[in-house]
């Protein structure tokens, strides 16, 4: 691991501080979990907008659609 220093305002040391206390870690591990978790995100948003733009630009058929709604119903629940 190497060390990076980051600059954080009073209320954002203390809200982290306090969560790294409430979950019973240390602080820089916070900041790792919370870093990993933020760009998850950012690339979980950066594949759905390239699937977005892929199916926007080749847009299905309304046949092609309906062949595949028999696969988005739910099974009848048994009693």
């Amino acid at each position: 691991m190497q060390i990076v220093q980051i600059v954080l305002d009073k209320k954002l040391l203390h809200d982290a501080d306090q969560a790294a206390k409430r979950t019973k870690r240390n602080r820089s591990a916070l900041v790792r979990d919370a870093l990993r978790e933020h760009l998850r995100r950012l690339e979980l948003r950066a594949s759905e907008e390239r699937d977005h733009q892929g199916y926007s630009r080749y847009p299905q058929a309304d046949a092609e659609a309906r062949g595949w709604e028999s696969e988005a119903t739910w099974p009848q629940e048994e009693d």
